[in-house]
């Protein structure tokens, strides 16, 4: 599908991401499979878009976000057939249909950890997340966050300062700048190597509170795992821990002192089985595995490297899918199989199931038949 298709599928009334993220899974043919498979009401719509786009409300729609695209540079519409798209996000159950994006592409092809934390941070929040956020930078990680006040922001401005990538997620249209005092940091992800905002959201949507808990999954979704800085008990940075954590990423905490309110929801975040992160290397070592395996080789562009995988002739990522087939095999005779350890075996799974070789059944691992 191309992007006017996507823009009109993420239009389409009353299908939200999750039922769009369900029909993609059956692989459905353009425009029958879609027609078949959608609600009646927005069958309608893509019905009359396909057959006479210029009385379509859909067409308008469309229009808005290419003309949005071609006005400036630096502005892409990102889908599931963009060779940009970051990979990542195909595996949690609501990704968006579409993402507007201003800015250096180049910083989804980094390993990515998202960053948050309070609006209201301690002079010690503030310290920490500056010095994890610039630390991992200098890593070659790419900060991801929603360039809110607070923890957020001071870490996507530090990664930027030490030279490397942050990715901020809005919960608005893409031109919309929220907070409004953040407009510095709005203008340098944007237009600074490494940086990149993101939104789902057409442009012209202003800010709305329903949208945050929305834009908190993309956050996650984004990355490898998810570090929680500073957050009081009550705070929206556990929503963003329970996302990453229903989405099978790794969370990380920050610890403090027991006297600190800002502080409580990571300790919380710990006894409910969080990592505890007293260094990035912490964090680096916890998602190396990951990290070195999901990127390309240095060098290869997400282009070039998509299009070498994609091919016919794929070559099999790892020995361990020639011991699966459609029937499920078990984790310990898998691990006997190989004559790996019970946790290499599990990484590797799990990377294989992110690139969408195997899945995870009753009874064990199963491969799955590749496009």
């Amino acid at each position: 599908m191309d992007t006017r298709e996507w823009l009109v599928v993420n239009a389409l009334p009353g299908v939200g991401a999750q039922r769009i993220a369900e029909l993609v899974a059956q692989q459905p043919q353009w425009p029958q499979g879609w027609l078949a498979g959608l609600p009646s009401k927005a069958a309608s719509a893509l019905r009359l878009w396909c057959e006479h786009p210029t009385k379509s409300p859909l067409q308008r729609e469309v229009e808005t976000s290419l003309t949005w695209q071609s006005s400036a540079p630096g502005r892409t519409l990102l889908h599931r057939d963009h060779p940009a798209w970051p990979r990542l996000l195909n595996q949690i159950p609501d990704p968006p249909a579409v993402l507007w994006a201003q800015g250096d592409l180049g910083a989804l092809e980094r390993p990515t950890l998202a960053m948050v934390g309070t609006r209201r941070p301690t002079s010690e929040g503030t310290y920490n997340a500056q010095t994890f956020a610039r630390k991992l930078a200098e890593r070659g990680w790419s900060i991801v966050s929603g360039m809110a006040l607070g923890i957020d922001g001071v870490a996507q401005q530090a990664a930027l300062d030490a030279g490397g990538s942050s990715v901020a997620v809005l919960g608005c249209g893409i031109d919309v700048i929220y907070p409004a005092r953040h407009r510095a940091l709005y203008q340098q992800l944007s237009d600074s190597p490494g940086g990149l905002v993101l939104a789902e959201h057409p442009p012209g949507t202003r800010a709305h509170p329903a949208f945050f808990p929305r834009r908190n999954r993309i956050v996650t979704g984004l990355s490898l795992g998810t570090l929680v800085v500073e957050a009081a008990e009550k705070s929206g940075s556990l929503v963003s821990a329970r996302l990453a954590m229903e989405q099978g990423r790794d969370v990380f905490a920050l610890p403090s002192s027991l006297h600190n309110q800002q502080a409580r929801g990571c300790l919380q975040l710990l006894r409910q089985g969080a990592a505890m992160a007293c260094d990035p290397e912490d964090i680096v070592s916890e998602l190396q595995h990951w990290a070195s395996e999901f990127l390309p080789a240095p060098g290869v562009g997400i282009a070039a490297h998509r299009s070498a995988t994609d091919t016919a002739v794929e070559p099999l990522p790892d020995a361990l899918l020639g011991l699966l087939s459609a029937s499920p095999t078990p984790i310990d005779a898998l691990v006997q199989q190989s004559g790996s350890s019970v946790s290499d075996c599990q990484q590797r799974l799990l990377m294989l199931e992110i690139e969408g070789w195997v899945a995870s059944r009753a009874g064990g691992w199963v491969r799955l038949p590749r496009p």
